[in-house]
Formats: C-alpha cells, structure tokens, sequence
C-alpha cells in the first residue's frame, strides 16, 4: 500500500497528522503550517465538496451525540476566536474558556449548572474531533475549521452576527485579554493552511461534469453517511464503470467499498490493518486504551456473542438489538466507574457503541454504526478475537491460536 494511502487512512483514524519541520503533506491533504515549519495535515474535500453534501441526497451523515448543543456551542466558539470578519475564520485568535460559556449563556438564555455542564461536554466533544482546541483555559478554532470552504465565510459571518454579546461587565475580574497573554501558545495558534496537490483529477478528469459531480456525491456518501447506503441511489454505484473509478479514489485514501446486499459503504483497506493496530509500528496513540478495549468486548459478548450462541443473530451479523444494560457492564469489568462512562463516552463518540432506550428505563448499549464498515477479513479477524476473549480456554480458541502461529 502507497504510504499516502496509509497516510489518510491514520488521518480518518486518530485525526490530523503530525508534520515535521518542512515536511509535505501527503497528496490530497491540507497542510496547517506553524511558524516553526512543522505543522499538521488534513485530509481535503474532494472537488470541494463536504458532507452536507448528504442533504441533497436526505441521506442521514454520521450522528453527533447532543447534535444540536454542539453545533451551537461551535457556533459560540467561532464568535469568540473570529474577531476580525475582514479575513478567514481560520485559525483566529484564542479566547477564555469562560468567555465562551458566557456566550453560550446569552445565545441560549439560560444560566444553570446543567447548562454549563452540558456546554463543556460539548466542548470536550469538538476539541476530541479536531474542531476546537481547548488548552490552558483557552478554545481556539480547530483544524478541522481550516476546511471550510470560503464558499462558506459569507453564511458563518451571518452566524456570527447574530449571536448575541455577553454581559460580561460585572463579573469579569480579570481582562479577557489578560487571560490571553498569560496563557501558553495553544496548539494551532499562528498556523497558516497550505493547500495541498490534487488527488483525484486524474481519475476525474476524463468524465464529464455530471458524472463528475455523480462520482463525487458516491464518494462522499459511502465515506460519511450514517449507514449503508442504497445503490439505486446514486449513478456511480449503480454503473460498473463508475463504480471501478469510485473503488480507485477510496484506494488512495487507504479504503474500500463495502457492499451490503444493494446497499454501499467502505470501510478500512485490510492493507491498513497492520499500522492501525495497537502495537503496530506506527500506532502509538493511534488506538483504543485498554478501558475502551475492554469495555467494548463486554458489549460484543452480550450483544452479540451470546444472542448469536442462542440463534437469535446471524453468523455475520455484528449489529444487534440486544443491549447490554450500564449495570451488566458495571457487574463483569474491573474498570472504575469513573473509567467505565470515559471508555463509553469514547466509544459512543467514535460510532462504535450505540446507546438505546427501553420503555422507561435506560436500555443499554449495543455495537453502532462503524461495525458496517467492516470487510469480510476484518470480521473473520474480530470474530476470531471475540472467540479468544470469551472463551480463551476452549478448543476453538486453541484452534484460532494454532492457525495464527502456522507459517
């Protein structure tokens, strides 16, 4: 596998990538460059599209957990860091912490305790996915924000506008501004976005600008929507011919096409696997901690593992409508408590878990979205780990160890 396509498949994973001094971007990535010369890379948005691209489609994007809250938080943080509306939000100026709770405040005119819990969730959610940066008592606009499209500036300048002002007159006892200069640098701060070569234009180049436009809302679709999607829904996954040149851009992204009967997603190149795994030669903190790892597995055996043992899920299923119930977690892991709901924050965020309701009561968690996403190898691996984590001791699992270790 090319090592641009590794490249983006550790950016889609763990977020931007780590540059050193005057190192290029990989092909198809933005590059956030700080004063010092190293910097970061993002993957761009082919032909400039984005995934609100799905709404032409009423294709459902990823879910966000309190999606609503969130965004309007980002709304507030931009406020706050886009100071001068003359030049691109990106990356702006850092601003306090509880300036933008302030903000928040006004914008939503409610000043409780569960507000601002619910505002600093939101926080650490967006600093979690690269939107904001939350440092020393400081947010800054994330490098994910260094994507928008300029397209964009126009709409975000309204939003802006239109959020009301703090009333900050009395409560303030020391300068914003004071704030800002005795903090450290945060991360990000003075970085410029350097764009970076183009990705696809030879694989676009030759189709006209409807199958162009066709190719581009496919790849956009299979990468970011919530579930599979349908083929009859879009050209370049009902036409072979397309179909082929949409399989070529995932490759260069370290992906593939995932079908699921007439339904499409993609998923992780089984080539990718060996980097992406947790002791893999470039995989310091690119995986799950042992929380999450552990947490996740107990969900696998008593949401799948076992309904699939009492014939009530398929061989190749991994998504199931059998919680598993908070206390079920709580009675067969060692993990703290506290270390229990970090591991299912994490996991919720990532699209591994789904928390469902039952009637009145809180239902449990079951396998989300992401385990669509997996291939044929890729489920054969995890079923064989689930054999050796439910059962190590028993004859199938000596099996599956035999096996690993043949040459």
């Amino acid at each position: 596998m090319k090592p641009s396509a590794l490249a983006h498949a550790r950016a889609r994973s763990c977020g931007p990538l780590p540059l050193g001094p005057g190192a290029p971007a990989p092909a198809g990535m933005t590059r956030l460059t700080r004063a010092d010369s190293t910097g970061q890379a993002l993957p761009a948005w082919p032909d400039g599209a984005t995934p609100s691209l799905l709404e032409e489609y009423q294709v459902p994007p990823v879910a966000v957990e309190r999606s609503g809250e969130t965004r309007r938080v980002l709304a507030t943080v931009l406020k706050c860091c886009w100071t001068d509306l003359s030049v691109d939000p990106w990356p702006g100026v850092p601003a306090p912490v509880e300036l933008v709770l302030d903000t928040y405040r006004a914008l939503i005119g409610r000043t409780d305790d569960l507000m601002r819990n619910w505002a600093v969730g939101a926080l650490r959610r967006l600093h979690d996915s690269a939107w904001v940066a939350v440092h020393d008592g400081l947010v800054s606009l994330g490098p994910r924000c260094a994507l928008w499209p300029v397209e964009s500036h126009a709409q975000l300048q309204e939003l802006v506008r239109r959020i009301p002002e703090p009333d900050r007159a009395e409560l303030t006892v020391v300068a914003d501004a004071d704030i800002v200069a005795a903090a450290e640098p945060a991360p990000g701060g003075g970085m410029r976005a350097e764009t970076g070569a183009a990705e696809f234009d030879d694989l676009l180049g030759g189709y006209d600008e409807r199958r162009r436009a066709e190719l581009v809302a496919a790849y956009m679709a299979v990468e970011h929507a919530a579930e599979p999607v349908q083929e009859a829904r879009f050209a370049a996954l009902r036409d072979p011919a397309l179909r082929h040149t949409l399989a070529e851009m995932l490759a260069r992204r370290g992906r593939v096409l995932v079908q699921h009967r007439e339904r499409w997603t993609s998923g992780y190149d089984d080539g990718c696997a060996p980097a992406l795994e947790p002791h893999g030669p470039a995989a310091e903190g690119w995986a799950l901690g042992v929380s999450e790892r552990a947490v996740l597995t107990l969900v696998l055996v008593h949401s799948v593992a076992i309904p699939r043992a009492e014939g009530l899920l398929p061989e190749d299923s991994w998504l199931s409508p059998h919680p598993t119930p908070v206390e079920e977690l709580r009675r067969h892991t060692q993990v703290p408590i506290g270390e229990l709901e970090s591991a299912l924050r994490v996991l919720r965020h990532a699209g591994l878990l789904t928390q469902v309701k039952a009637g009145e009561e809180a239902g449990g968690y079951v396998p989300g979205p992401q385990f669509h996403r997996l291939t044929p190898a890729a489920r054969r691996r995890l079923q064989e780990e689930l054999i050796l984590a439910a059962g190590p001791h028993t004859p199938l699992a000596a099996a599956v160890r035999a096996r690993r270790s043949a040459p």
